[in-house]
């Protein structure tokens, strides 16, 4: 029995040793991280490679070389022939801190935002000048209302002063904007004659008819403690010297004037 029982062990020692697996653990550890470091580094090559690509396309578009004119200043631009006017705006604004909504675009005329540089039929070198002023050249100057402007504001609301809606924005009447200041304190009035693109801006002396192409700006600010009203300057020449002041302009055209002066036209 002693025999058996000894040689029983034997045997099951013998086999409990085909169990030891342990360095082929180690093994298939390193084959997984092997693999794994290699997965890695073929997402990484595609990942670079995508990348690569999309730049490479971009390179490839059709593109022409503007001269950007903007406050006595010039800029190099490139930029794809296929780029809308509006496009066009954004860069002059990356270029120049001059917002799109504050910008006067002209090539051949007010440059259209819908349409294409191609279609415009902009060409390399071709001279863009841009009309406006930034935020930070507005703040820096200060709010208009002041000491300037207070002869004119002091004497009140005219007689015949139009009824004003705050906060609201409406169409351009069919007659003419009345009863309203200019700075000298007398009477004004400003028509839009839209068919032949004039402003006409009459007074008790004489009426001036300016095409609404050469105003170079509108800039207006509320009149304090009367925010229904505006007073409201078209730049008529290069330089803020240039301005013609008008008060008392009803909120509610103030958008209008604007719109309709430097471009965006209101049809009825």
């Amino acid at each position: 029995m002693a025999t058996q029982d000894g040689s029983e062990e034997v045997l099951m020692e013998t086999e409990a040793k085909p169990k030891e697996t342990e360095p082929l653990d180690e093994d298939a550890e390193k084959s997984e991280a092997e693999t794994a470091s290699h997965t890695d580094a073929e997402d990484a090559t595609t990942q670079d490679s995508s990348i690569s690509n999309g730049d490479d396309s971009d390179e490839k578009q059709e593109t022409v070389d503007l001269k950007i004119i903007w406050n006595k200043n010039k800029y190099d631009l490139k930029i794809p022939v296929d780029s809308t006017g509006a496009k066009l705006k954004e860069r002059i604004h990356s270029l120049t801190g001059l917002p799109p909504a504050m910008q006067k675009v002209m090539y051949k005329g007010l440059l259209p935002e819908d349409k294409t540089l191609r279609e415009i039929k902009i060409t390399n070198g071709a001279k863009i000048m841009v009309v406006g002023s930034t935020i930070n050249d507005v703040l820096a100057k200060g709010k208009i209302n002041d000491i300037q402007h207070r002869k004119v504001l002091d004497k009140g609301k005219p007689d015949d002063v139009m009824p004003a809606i705050k906060g609201a924005k409406e169409r351009l009447p069919t007659v003419p904007l009345s009863g309203m200041y200019n700075k000298s304190g007398g009477k004004v009035r400003l028509t839009f004659k839209l068919e032949q693109d004039q402003l006409w801006i009459g007074t008790k002396e004489r009426t001036e008819k300016v095409p609404m192409g050469s105003i170079k700006n509108v800039v207006s600010e509320p009149i304090e403690g009367h925010e229904d009203y505006h007073m409201m300057a078209f730049q008529l020449g290069p330089t803020e010297a240039s301005q013609y002041w008008v008060y008392w302009v009803p909120a509610q055209f103030v958008d209008a004037i604007k719109d309709t002066v430097l471009g965006k036209w209101q049809y009825f």
